[in-house]
């Protein structure tokens, strides 16, 4: 893995050797670092970032005025519930971002009850993630914090942020792609589910890490990502087996542990 790559899966704080439980029948599936499962995709089947997007928007843009504009309205959120909901959303590690869509789901997906579907957020988080990095490396566009010196949520990644290029963003389009996968697990849940995956990308920009525009292209990302992903025989195989999990789980009515009227709250908050 190049140091670019490798940079990208710093952000995700390295989750235990416990949380890595897939169904018995299931093959072990590689790591990409201790705690980080490789994607579905090999790295030539992952979409081009740089062919799918347009060039990052330029300093005297049009686009990047916009995104000033838009900055300045998120970082009025700084201490707020939504900025607390904006550093939980910053955490990729699991077990804890199973539970990201669990209230717009009804249900908390875990490594024990639903480890096909748990498989499924953690290897498509690596192939939405990397689909990101060809245009990254290219633009090397900086991060809101750099350029209006305000806080981000999470300091403890500065510099890693900093190295990191802003457009797209990697995070709106995991988010997104967990949002496309989970809503054809649940289609009843469909509209729940894509505004919290949308309010997943917004809390980048909440947190002063990204751009309106890198979060728009990291969404692109993410669904050619999941398209790509449906042409995967492994990946078919696991969504139709968490497709059954998710099912016999929320029959069960176990419902979710999260707070989930503090996180609408937080939402309606951040509109």
């Amino acid at each position: 893995m190049n140091r670019d790559i490798g940079r990208w899966f710093m952000f995700a704080v390295i989750a235990t050797a416990s949380a890595c439980a897939t169904a018995p029948s299931a093959p072990t599936v590689p790591e990409l670092r201790p705690g980080i499962l490789a994607g579905y995709l090999a790295p030539e089947a992952l979409p081009d970032s740089l062919t799918l997007l347009p060039p990052a928007p330029g300093a005297d843009s049009a686009t990047a005025q916009a995104d000033a504009v838009a900055n300045r309205t998120a970082l009025a959120l700084h201490g707020s519930p939504r900025w607390q909901l904006a550093i939980a959303d910053a955490q990729l590690s699991f077990p804890d971002a199973a539970s990201t869509f669990a209230c717009a789901l009804g249900a908390e997906p875990n490594a024990t009850t639903t480890p096909s579907l748990y498989r499924l957020l953690r290897r498509t988080l690596a192939d939405a993630g990397l689909s990101t990095y060809a245009a990254k490396r290219s633009y090397a566009r900086a991060r809101p914090f750099m350029v209006n010196g305000e806080p981000l949520c999470t300091p403890d990644d500065r510099a890693m942020l900093e190295s990191d290029g802003s457009y797209p963003s990697g995070h709106a389009a995991i988010g997104w792609a967990w949002g496309l996968v989970i809503a054809e697990l649940a289609p009843d849940r469909a509209n729940a589910i894509f505004a919290r995956a949308y309010a997943f990308g917004e809390s980048r920009s909440v947190c002063n890490v990204h751009w309106p525009s890198d979060i728009d292209a990291g969404r692109v990302m993410g669904a050619a990502t999941v398209a790509r992903l449906h042409a995967d025989a492994t990946f078919t195989a696991d969504l139709a087996q968490a497709r059954r999990e998710l099912q016999t789980l929320r029959a069960s009515g176990l419902g979710t542990s999260r707070d989930c009227e503090a996180e609408a709250a937080a939402l309606a908050r951040g509109q």
